[in-house]
Parts: C-alpha cells; sequence; structure tokens
C-alpha cells in the first residue's frame, strides 16, 4: 500500500490502467444496457419498465460504494497520514454523487409505472436523497479545504467518516421499516432473479464499476497535475521575490 503512496510510481500506474479501464467499462456497460433494453423480455408484473433496473441498480450500487470509498480514503488519511488518500476522496466524490443522482432519477421513472407516483418518502428513497446531499456537503468541504491547504484538510476526513453511518441505513432500510421499495432480490449465494436478468445486470454493474474507477484514476491525475503546477508556480514566484 505505501508503495503507491509516491505520486511518480502512482502516475505510472494510473495512466497505464484509465484508458483500459473506460474502453472495456464502456463497452460492457454499453453491450448490457443494449441487451436490458432489446434483449431482455419484458417482466411479468412490471412489463417493460423493468428494464430500467440495468441502470438503476449499479447506479445504487456504485453511489453507496463511492462513499464508502471515501470513508475508507479518509480514515486512512486521518490515521496514517497516506499522501494520496485525500486525494482519492476528492477524486471519488464527483462520481460518487453523479451516480446517486442517476439512482434518484431512475428509481423516480421506475417507480412511476411501479408504485403510481413518482416519490414517497420512504425509508430507502428518503436515506438515498440524504447521501446525494453528503455528496454535495463533501464536495463544497474538499473544495474549500483545497484552498486553504493543509490546516482544513482534516475537516472533509472527518465528514467522510461520519457521513458512512448513512451507508447501512440505506441497505437495510428496506427491512428495518415498511417501504415500498422491494427488499433485496440479490443475496449471499442465492438470487431471486431470473438468468436472463441477473447476468446481464452483473455485466452491467461491473461495466459502470470499471468506468467508475477509470474516472476516479482520471480525476485522480487532473489534480495531482494541478497540485504539481500550483507547487512550481509559488516556486517560481518565491524566486522572482528573492531576485
Amino acid at each position: 500500500m505505501h508503495g503507491f503512496a509516491n505520486p511518480a510510481r502512482f502516475l505510472r500506474l494510473a495512466r497505464m490502467l484509465t484508458g483500459p479501464l473506460l474502453v472495456i467499462g464502456i463497452t460492457m456497460a454499453g453491450l448490457s444496457l443494449g441487451w436490458g433494453l432489446f434483449g431482455a423480455p419484458a417482466e411479468q408484473l412490471q412489463g417493460d419498465s423493468v428494464r430500467i433496473l440495468f441502470i438503476h441498480v449499479p447506479a445504487a450500487w456504485l453511489g453507496m460504494g463511492g462513499w464508502s470509498a471515501i470513508a475508507i480514503a479518509s480514515l486512512t488519511e486521518l490515521v496514517w497520514r497516506h499522501p494520496l488518500a485525500g486525494i482519492a476522496a476528492r477524486a471519488v466524490a464527483l462520481p460518487g454523487a453523479v451516480f446517486a443522482l442517476i439512482c434518484l432519477v431512475t428509481g423516480s421513472l421506475w417507480g412511476r409505472p411501479a408504485w403510481g407516483t413518482w416519490w414517497v418518502w420512504d425509508g430507502r428513497l428518503t436515506s438515498m436523497l440524504v447521501l446525494f446531499f453528503l455528496y454535495c456537503a463533501y464536495l463544497a468541504l474538499a473544495d474549500a479545504a483545497s484552498r486553504d491547504g493543509a490546516s482544513g484538510s482534516r475537516l472533509p476526513a472527518i465528514f467522510g467518516l461520519v457521513g458512512a453511518v448513512n451507508i447501512p441505513i440505506i441497505h437495510y432500510s428496506v427491512l428495518w421499516w415498511n417501504s415500498l421499495h422491494q427488499p433485496p432480490s440479490i443475496g449471499m449465494g442465492k438470487s431471486e432473479m431470473a438468468p436472463e436478468f441477473l447476468w446481464g445486470l452483473l455485466a452491467a454493474t461491473l461495466g459502470f464499476s470499471l468506468i467508475f474507477g477509470g474516472v476516479v484514476l482520471a480525476r485522480m491525475r487532473a489534480i495531482l497535475a494541478h497540485a504539481q503546477a500550483e507547487a512550481r508556480l509559488r516556486r517560481r514566484a518565491m524566486e522572482h521575490g528573492d531576485a
């Protein structure tokens, strides 16, 4: 782990992985969505509206997974002072927020024909909306911390850890409270989903996960490049000031 703390070594690895992750992910996600739209059969009860699960479920998984990654990176930054941990958390926040928003929008589109309404204030939907707002707050805190320098770097990390409390609430909300949202169809070693939906959904989830990983690496490279450019500008300003 500490071997990747060297920015130069990390950048070499990130440059090597970013392109393949994005290409393979886009290909897998595209094929899976194509199967969901044109290959998978209509569901017996929900009809064609069930096809939206091929983007809704991966978006929900990545929205929650993104904040879990922020929490892990935040813990690493606070405890072990890993130099890339804060950068990783910042890089995850924006794509995580995008997937959380996609989850909310597609869930609303799916809920209209399934429940007869665009929105209900039940545990799953409300806690997912809270997650999106947490992402927005984290992005604002991280942006302010990047301007303040090292003095403000701990606040986003603390917020990233505290916000992780919402992740188990999202996951267990359909079990803890009476909810219109259906309980999980896929569990540890078992699935209640028909194979024609299950395999396409797993492929879509993997594809979007690879896209997520590629975007995070690209954002980490951009953040590091920006930091290095700012450091060079400060050094030049100091040199001119001394002259």
